[in-house]
């Protein structure tokens, strides 16, 4: 059997990457930067499949410790490892180090080692944002010389130096794709509702936003997501590219709210907040002022044709996509229709 070495194990995305792996037969090395947590791996994982075939290591992105032995007998890497805060912050280098230096440094790993493909975890962030393209495609980069704001920079320049790296003469036959998720939502694994997908929705659910700010985003089921990265692995068609794997259309996060409220949790509201109002708190509001940048972006789709085409993908709809992720929030949270 064939090994993967998945980072950032305890992530959204990459707990349904490590139970599709194995539900595809890999071997999966998958790596936390604190083992605290590899119990709740293991029992996240054991909701979908049997966890024997699973081996945990401890890894750090801005730490060379533990990399070439994690690496050494892997045939796969599987990078989904990047940090993500859900507020702007003072130092954008609190972002953009980890995210860079973490990813060159299991790209250095998995060279040495031999490891003959590499599927990266990017996002839209790396695609839509610091132009006014109404639709995004998979050769259309942010603009980081832009007010884009800290992750949606710190995600652009990761992919950059990924394929700066790839292209470079260090390589040695390496190959790689990147997978360009746009906001993912879908059930949780595990009970960590900290990520910036569980914390919006459950904002959203307990009416802790008194009204919707004016933000488009394109949107993915976090299921499309993991079997997308796991297809993309044996997939030759796929190597050098990058793969737009979200909705084609943008949606308001009003149609997000709405889902919700219609399906019972109505405390989940309908109405619109004012620009003018987020624009007086963003000075006083790091939250908001990064709220604000994306608000500003507008509305704005994707080609995702490639993807589809390539994958025969049909993505799953939005309604089942957030329904789902309300249960599954509803019963972790114990939140009441």
């Amino acid at each position: 059997m064939e090994k993967v070495l998945i980072t950032g194990a305890s992530g959204y995305i990459a707990l349904h990457c490590i139970a599709e792996c194995l539900k595809s037969d890999y071997l999966v090395k998958a790596s936390l930067r604190n083992m605290d947590r590899k119990d709740e791996v293991r029992q996240a994982i054991r909701k979908e499949i049997d966890d024997n075939n699973l081996e945990i290591c401890k890894l750090d992105l801005l730490d060379d410790e533990g990399w070439e032995d994690a690496a050494w007998d892997c045939d796969y890497l599987l990078h989904t490892a990047s940090p993500f805060i859900t507020y702007e912050p003072k130092d954008e280098n609190e972002l953009i180090k980890p995210a860079k230096e973490g990813t060159l440094r299991a790209l250095r790993a998995a060279n040495k080692a031999g490891i003959k493909k590499v599927v990266l975890t990017s996002s839209v962030a790396a695609v839509a944002y610091g132009h006014e393209k109404n639709i995004v495609t998979e050769n259309d980069w942010t603009d980081t010389t832009q007010d884009v704001g800290a992750y949606t920079k710190s995600k652009t320049l990761a992919e950059k130096a990924a394929w700066d790296f790839i292209k470079s003469k260090e390589n040695n036959s390496m190959v790689m794709t990147t997978i360009h998720p746009g906001f993912v939502f879908g059930p949780l694994l595990s009970n960590d509702t900290k990520g910036a997908s569980a914390d919006l929705m459950m904002r959203i659910m307990t009416g802790k936003f008194p009204a919707i700010p004016a933000i488009y985003f394109t949107v993915v089921d976090v299921r499309d997501v993991a079997m997308l990265h796991v297809k993309a692995l044996k997939n030759n068609e796929s190597d050098g590219r990058r793969l737009l794997t979200t909705s084609g259309e943008g949606y308001h996060m009003k149609e997000i709210s709405k889902i919700l409220n219609n399906d019972g949790f109505k405390k989940a509201p309908t109405s619109e907040l004012p620009t003018l109002m987020l624009k007086l708190l963003a000075p006083f509001s790091s939250e908001m002022k990064s709220v604000l940048k994306n608000v500003k972006r507008g509305k704005y789709g994707a080609d995702i044709s490639l993807a589809t085409k390539m994958f025969d993908w049909k993505p799953i709809p939005l309604e089942k996509t957030v329904t789902e992720m309300g249960a599954s929030l509803a019963q972790i949270l114990d939140i009441k229709k």
